[in-house]
Order: structure tokens, then sequence, then C-alpha cells
């Protein structure tokens, strides 16, 4: 049984001002640059989703509060369960293949001095096969800082989504620096990867009514491709922006693919970390 997110662990210990939440499975390649780039905060908290290498003892030997909760459900729950383990006042979430530039630190410094009740966005720098894409145009920006206080739970399989206390009246900012985002640094990599969100993007859209098919998928992944190779100037950054834009036009086929052909396998999938 999930514990609500506001069901803080650890409140007897004094508080931090800005906690820093990871999510890992087997990250044991990139979890030591990514903790490095948090250590300015004041708690650092990892909730490992059961890896098989040196993920946890390589995060708890920086200094990482680790906990460990193989039992995959979602990284809903999962973000619900960093919260549970949060003392801090403010709450940056970081992927594990991402890292804070001295930019970005600054600025979220700034914030936690600032003490407002908002809710700030950051934009990508993609590093994609070696490459930062920096002539590459990122999108308008994903949630990640919160006033730990102010959010109710997460919710949603994949691309999950904070709910707030009190609804959605709090102003959305957005840092200017980017966050430098690892995504693609090998084709196997990637290949994994693409099958790991193409079944959680699947499922996703099919408890919500979606239809799949080979044709759909194909409108999905050249509107897509497209948009990022040309509209956000992708074809500006060489081959290595070429295969990003292409992964992820592939994402967007085989999710299609996906409901129609693995229809009866999709929640299973899921499920699994």
């Amino acid at each position: 049984m999930n514990t609500p997110a506001t069901e803080r662990l650890d409140n007897t210990l004094p508080s931090p001002k800005l906690t820093i939440g990871i999510l890992t499975l087997n990250e044991e390649k990139r979890i030591a640059s990514c903790i490095k780039s948090a250590r300015f905060a004041d708690q650092i908290v990892v909730v490992d989703s059961g890896s098989k290498d040196n993920t946890r003892a390589i995060a708890a030997a920086l200094g990482a509060e680790v906990h460990e909760y193989p039992e995959w459900q979602g990284f809903a729950i999962q973000r619900n369960r960093v919260l549970r383990h949060a003392r801090g006042e403010y709450i940056f979430f970081l992927d594990a293949d991402e890292e804070i530039t001295p930019e970005l630190q600054k600025e979220i410094e700034a914030v936690v001095a600032a003490g407002q009740d908002e809710i700030w966005a950051v934009q990508w720098n993609q590093v994609a096969f070696g490459r930062p894409l920096t002539l590459m145009k990122s999108t308008g920006g994903i949630q990640r800082m919160f006033r730990t206080g102010s959010i109710r739970e997460f919710t949603g399989l994949v691309h999950e989504k904070a709910e707030m206390h009190g609804g959605e009246g709090r102003p959305v900012r957005r840092f200017r620096a980017r966050l430098l985002h690892y995504s693609r640094e090998s084709i196997y990599g990637s290949l994994n990867k693409l099958a790991q969100y193409v079944q959680l993007g699947a499922a996703k859209r099919a408890k919500a009514g979606k239809k799949g098919g080979v044709l759909r998928g194909l409108a999905s992944a050249v509107a897509i491709f497209v948009r990022l190779y040309i509209f956000r100037r992708g074809f500006l950054c060489g081959a290595e922006g070429f295969l990003f834009c292409f992964y992820i036009a592939l994402e967007c086929f085989f999710r299609y693919a996906a409901i129609k052909y693995d229809v009866n396998g999709l929640e299973q999938a899921a499920m699994r970390g």
C-alpha cells in the first residue's frame, strides 16, 4: 500500500533548506556525476528501484541518503517515496542522467533564499552521443522544483505530474540556465530506453482510450521528427542531432504500434522498472 506523500519520514531531524531527490535503476555510470553536481543541496535523497550494479554504493559513498524500493509501481510512486524522506523546505527533482550546471545552481539557491511558494520549470540542454546539442531549441520546460509541503502527491505512469495542495493557482517560473541531460550516450542504451518508454507511453495512452496502429504511428513519428529536426533546429547539430530526433520519432511510431499489437501485455510491461 502506498503511503501518501504528505506523511514525511525522518521529521524529527532539523529541517534543511533544500532537498534534491534522484530516482535510480542501474545508473552506476552516471550517478557519481549527477550527485556531484547536486552537492550544494542540504540533503540528497536517492530512491533506488532495485539496482543490480553499484549504483547504491556509489551514491552512499558520495553522501546521499539511499533508500531501496524494488517493488516498481511507476515513476509517480517513486517520486512520492522521495517526498516521504525529504526534509527540505524546497525540493528539486533530478534524474540520474542529468547534471546541474553552476549557472543553474546559482538560480536554484536564489529561489531558496527568496522563500516564495511557486513552481519552477527547467529546460534541457540535451547531450546526445557525446555532443551537447546546444544549437537545438529546447521545449517550454519541465516542472522540477517545488516548496516541499505544497505537493500533495505525484500522479501518472510516465511524465508524472505534481498535484498541489490548494489546486493549480501557483505561478510557474522558468529557470534561465539549462539542465544538462545525457539522454542518449550509446546506440545500445538508446534502444533499451526506446523499448522502456514505448511500453510506458503506450500503456498511458491505452488507458486514456487512444487508438493504435501503424498509420497512426507513422503520422506521429513524421510529425515529431519534422518538429524536432526542422523547427527546433536539430539539423544544426550534425549526425548526433539527427540520431537524437530519429530515436524520438521511432519511440512515437512504436508507441502507437504497441497500443494495437501489444495490447494484452501493456499493463504488465508498464509496471516493470
